[in-house]
C-alpha cells in the first residue's frame, strides 16, 4: 500500500514539470509574460511621447523674441498709474502688453499702484 502511493505521488509531481518543446522552437510567453511585455513596451512609448513633447518647441524663436533682456526699477510718483509708466517705458511699442509684462514681473494682481511703491518694468532690447 505505502508504494501505491509514493507512486501515485512521483507520477503528480512529474506532471508538472514536463519537458514539452515547442515545434517553431521560439519562446513561448504565459499571460503574466506577455502582460509583462505589454507594460515594458507602452511605458517607453509613453517615455517617447514625452521626451518628443518636452522638446517640441525648444528651438522657436518665438518665445525667446519675448523674453526681457533685463530691467529697470522705477518708483512710482504721485498721480501716476501703470498706464502712463507704460506708456513712457514702451515708445512707440504696445502699453498693454508691457503693461501685462509689468504685472507679471511684479506679481501684481490688479493694475492699482500706489504712490512709493517700486516697480521692476522689463526693457527689450
Amino acid at each position: 500500500m505505502s508504494t501505491a502511493t509514493v507512486a501515485s505521488a512521483q507520477t503528480l509531481i512529474n506532471q508538472g514539470f514536463s519537458h514539452s518543446t515547442n515545434p517553431s522552437g521560439s519562446i513561448v510567453l504565459n499571460r503574466r509574460g506577455r502582460l509583462a511585455r505589454t507594460l515594458v513596451v507602452l511605458s517607453l512609448a509613453v517615455v517617447m511621447v514625452a521626451t518628443f513633447a518636452f522638446s517640441a518647441g525648444a528651438g522657436s524663436t518665438d518665445s525667446m523674441a519675448a523674453t526681457p533682456d533685463s530691467f529697470v526699477t522705477v518708483v512710482v510718483g504721485p498721480g501716476e498709474s501703470l498706464w502712463s509708466l507704460a506708456g513712457r517705458m514702451a515708445g512707440d511699442g504696445d502699453a498693454r502688453s508691457l503693461i501685462e509684462e509689468i504685472m507679471v514681473v511684479n506679481s501684481l494682481e490688479t493694475p492699482d499702484v500706489q504712490a512709493g511703491q517700486s516697480l521692476r518694468i522689463p526693457l527689450h532690447g
